[in-house]
Order: C-alpha cells, then structure tokens, then sequence
C-alpha cells in the first residue's frame, strides 16, 4: 500500500507539465515551499528547535545568485556554489549565537536575525532596495536555456525528491537516530557519545542549505527578486505548513505545502469578494486551520492518514554483529572512585563530600530516602551535572568535568530516573540508538545511502542485546506503545548496545510491579554473571539487599553508611534514618 502510494504521488508529479500553466507554475512553486519545509520538518519538528528565519536562507540563496548573475554576469551554476558557501558560513556564525539557548529565547533569535536578513535585502542599494533586481539569466544546461516553465518544474521537483530521499535515509542512520534523540534533551543522545550541539549544528545548517537551494531555483524561474517573498510572515508561513501537514514527518512537509500554496491563493480570490475589502484575511483561515489541527490531528495530517496505512516493513537485521569490543577490566581490579564530591545550587548543598569505589564486577546500590541526592551523585558521576568540587576516576582516567558524550566514550553507559526513550521509533531503533560510538558512519554516507551494510550490523548488535535481556519478540513495536517496566529493560539493552565497562542504572525499580522487580532482578544477576559491573542508584531497599555486593547510604546528600547488604540491613543508623526499624 505505501508503495503504491508512492508510486501515484511520482505519477502525479511527473504528470502536472501536461496541465494548464496555472497548475504547472503552483506545482513549482510546492516543490519550491516543501524544500524548505523539509529543512524545517528536520529542524522544528524532529530535533524541536523552532526558527522563524528559514525564508531568510531562501533569501540569502536568491539574493546571491542574482547579484552574482547580474552584476558581475558570473554563471548561475557558480553562483549556486558562492550561495551555498555564504549560506553555510552564516548558518554556522548564527547557529553559533543561537543554538546554546532553550525555551522561548531560540525562537526569538531566530526571529531578530530573520527580520535583520529581511531589511538588509531590502535596504542595500546594491541589491535593489525594496525595488529588488531584475533580468536575471535564466538557467542553462549544456548550452540550452530552460525558459520553458515545465521543464524548469522538472528540475524543481528532481531537486526536491532528491532532498526528501536525502533526508529519509539521513533519519534511518546512526546520526539520524541521535538527532531523533535531541527532542526530548540533548541528556539522552549525550548518554551514549553523540555531541548535542553538533547534531543540533548540522541539522541547522542542513535546513539553511535547503532553503538556500529553493531561493536560488526561485531567482531563475521568476528571473526577478524583491524582499517580500523572504519576509518573517513567509518564515511564520511555512511553520504553518509543517504545523498542518505533520511537523514531523517528511511527508507532511509536501502535504503542508500543497495545502498553503493551493489554499492561499484560492483565498486571496474569494475572501475579498465575500468581505468586501483587501487584505490578508487567509492569514485568518490558517490561524483556525491551525487551532483545529492541533485540537484533532495534533501530530498533523499526515499522522492521521498514517492510521490507515499498513505498518512499515520491518528494519533488515543482519545475522551477525561484528562490531568492535572493548576490553573489559578484570574482575576486583578498581574501576570507579568517587572522591570527595560536591553539588552547591546557590545556597543548598546537595551532596556533601561523598566518597566510594566501585570494583569491576561488582554490583553496588546507591540508595537513601527521597532527597538523599541519589540522583544528583549519580548525575556528577556520568557528567550531567558540573560538581562544585571532589572529582571522580573510571579506572586511572579523571572523568569528573568531561562532557557526558565524553565519559560515554571511555565506557560509562546509563539509564535515566524517567525512561528516556524515542516514543515513535521502534524497541530495536532505540536499542541501536546505544551503538553510536562503535561505528562512525557520517551525514553523507547516511544521505547517499551508502551506510546499509553497518546498518545491518548495528541492527544486528541490538537484536542481540534485545535477546539478552529477554525482549526480542518485542523489537519491531513502537518503544512507546510498551508497559514501563519493558521500557526500562529497553533502556537496560540499549545502555549494554554501547558495550559499556561500567553501567549506570538510576532507579531501574521505579513504578514497576512485583513480577516486573523480579524480572528485571534476574536480568542483574544475569549481567553480574557475565561480568558486567553496575552501579545502581535506588530506593527501594528490599529490591537490592538480595542483588547487590555492596551498599552505599545517604542522607542529606552525605553518605551516612558504606557496607555489605547484612551490615547495612543492621546498622543502627540506616535503620534510623532510612529503614524505619526494618
């Protein structure tokens, strides 16, 4: 059904030159609008990092290309180079400035140096004022120009599918699996060694190129540029088009597109006659359009049309994995030394000084009641948070202000106090997500494709660790559709993907039942068997006193006790302080 499916929208595509012209111009003008959507369905709706300003790039690519055509008569083709070039040289100055900011100050940014963009176009005389330039050349292939407005809509559309395959087969990689991640914190894809920045770098830089290309399409098919096209009410339109054809899905970037384009200009004939007066009354509709999408199909219309399509076909998974290993340390030689470690948030301390080793092997609980700073120890340990003072060791390396992606990368693997998983993405491409740092496929293998063999590698390593953990017949369903405490095995696997020497579980028991506490017990005692050393942070006391070699105990963020499980178990003060008399 997908298949055919794709098969009639090629159809439909190739079809349109034999319409009449006005069908022809509006599908240039889609192909156009869904290359830059697509940037945005990457840039806002997978990564989820909202810009107002990619009709700025468009502007950039357009403006460029016709200065360079124009006045210095250079061929379109070079032109198309300098423009990406300058396009990518400023993506990366302003991605610089704006990526390191969170919550409402990203879209801001974006939104002042959209607007700066838009009045810099418009208020250079060398590139025409508001006026704009005129007679630019027009697009040449081996001599021959391409007036012709219907194969001009060709190269328009061979662009445009180019970069939509370009970009599926980007998100069904390794870096397409970590810029997945990005949405729900750069924590999660840091845990296992990708840099948060980086991705978020490229993904910028990615969509500015797309926008960069559709402007430069846009110059020589209308042979003319002016500032209003590369407005921030264009740059508000099309997160209107994602918004309502499926911000995350690349699909929903053609049918947003489609949409707007067609909708916009059938309005702009209608709403005048019908109110009497001119004006942008359209901008009204897709306000409403946009309330009620997001009231009944929130995830966009593609995601309620993807309900009544088959289940995409599983991922290949190959028969064996080959991936390199790392050299686990011998079992009772040192491996984590926590020493002296402090967290200060103003004027609280969270964790006053704790100090404790951890030998490869072992299984070691880290518990205390709530509060105790568990978690914040925890989270110095894997370099989440910065300590205040104190510094931690794995083996003879100091790892305490390291990136996490970093300590990832020297065989640190974690697990979070609330599951952090990709929702959408099937149990096995979350698992593969923990091989990041044993292949090094990178944007432009993904892009071309030429990555299938270690995918099927990778694919391979994590239906290997599914099976160890026990959850193989679960690979192919969505990690989101699973109960909470599969989906903190999940985590477990995806955690052991990444090879890890040491393993971190924060709180793995949390909201599980009794048979799930057993489970996942087993699934510890299984890994302690195998050699695997863990450092488990937890509350539940009954859980670990079976489990663990040894205890550690705080209370208000000092570490009040240190022993083996029936020393602990009867140490006067746990009992006061924690076990309430047990």
């Amino acid at each position: 059904m997908r298949r055919v499916g794709l098969i009639a929208f090629l159809a439909l595509v190739a079809m349109i030159p034999l319409s009449p012209p006005f069908y022809v111009t509006m599908g240039s003008y889609i192909g156009l609008y869904t290359m830059v959507a697509l940037g945005l369905v990457l840039l806002t709706g997978v990564t989820g990092l909202t810009s107002f300003g990619q009709a700025a790039f468009m502007g950039l690519g357009a403006y460029t290309s016709a200065v360079l055509t124009t006045t210095l008569s250079w061929s379109p083709w070079l032109a198309l180079v300098i423009a990406l070039l300058l396009t990518i040289g400023v993506a990366l100055v302003l991605g610089a400035v704006t990526l390191r900011m969170g919550g409402h100050y990203l879209p801001l940014a974006t939104m002042s140096w959209g607007i700066s963009l838009f009045f810099l176009f418009g208020s250079l005389p060398e590139l025409g004022g508001q006026t704009g330039l005129s007679d630019i050349p027009a697009l040449a292939i081996a001599g021959v120009e391409l007036r012709d407005e219907r194969i001009y809509y060709y190269l328009i559309w061979l662009v445009c599918l180019a970069a939509m395959w370009g970009t599926v087969n980007l998100l069904d990689s390794r870096e397409g699996r970590a810029i997945r991640a990005l949405k729900g914190g750069l924590h999660m894809a840091e845990a296992f060694g990708a840099s948060g920045l980086r991705l978020k770098m490229v993904v910028f830089v990615y969509s500015a190129v797309l926008g960069c290309l559709a402007g430069w399409l846009y110059a020589h098919m209308q042979r003319f540029v002016n500032p209003s096209p590369f407005g921030i009410n264009v740059g508000i339109e099309f997160l209107f088009m994602i918004t309502i054809g499926g911000a995350g899905s690349i699909w929903g970037s053609v049918i947003g597109a489609t949409l707007v384009s067609f909708l916009k200009t059938a309005l702009q004939g209608i709403l005048p006659k019908i109110i009497g007066h001119t004006g942008n009354f359209e901008t009204i509709i897709f306000g409403i359009m946009i309330l009620m999408v997001l009231q009944w199909m929130r995830g966009g219309i593609w995601v309620f049309v993807e309900r009544f399509l088959p289940p995409k076909p599983n991922k290949d998974v190959g028969e064996a994995s080959d991936l390199p290993v790392r050299t686990q340390p011998r079992r009772g030689e040192p491996l984590l030394r926590v020493d002296g470690i402090r967290k200060e948030f103003g004027g609280l301390v969270a964790v006053k000084n704790v100090s404790f080793e951890v030998a490869a092997g072992e299984i070691v609980g880290l518990i205390g009641p709530n509060g105790a700073g568990k978690s914040t120890t925890f989270n110095l340990i894997s370099g989440e948070l910065p300590r205040t003072d104190g510094n931690v060791y794995l083996g003879a390396e100091k790892i305490s202000g390291l990136r996490p992606s970093r300590i990832a990368r020297r065989g640190l693997s974690r697990t979070f106090q609330h599951v952090k998983l990709i929702p959408g993405m099937t149990v096995i491409e979350n698992v593969m997500l923990g091989a990041y740092l044993r292949t090094n496929e990178g944007f432009f293998s993904a892009g071309f494709r030429l990555n299938r063999t270690m995918e099927k590698r990778v694919a391979a390593e994590a239906a290997r660790q599914l099976k160890r953990v026990g959850l193989e017949e679960s690979m192919h369903v969505p990690a989101g559709s699973l109960p909470l405490g599969k989906q903190r095995i999940v985590e477990i696997a995806r955690a052991l993907c990444s090879d890890p020497i040491l393993l971190l579980l924060d709180e793995p028991a949390a909201g599980l039942r009794y048979k799930e506490k057993q489970e996942l017990a087993r699934l510890l005692e299984q890994l302690r068997s195998e050699g695997m050393t863990v450092l488990i942070v937890e509350h539940d006391m009954e859980f670990l006193m079976n489990l663990v070699d040894r205890i550690v105990v705080m209370e208000f963020g000092k570490k009040l006790a240190e022993g083996l499980p029936h020393e602990i178990r009867s140490n006067p003060e746990v009992l006061e302080a924690y076990l309430g008399g047990v």
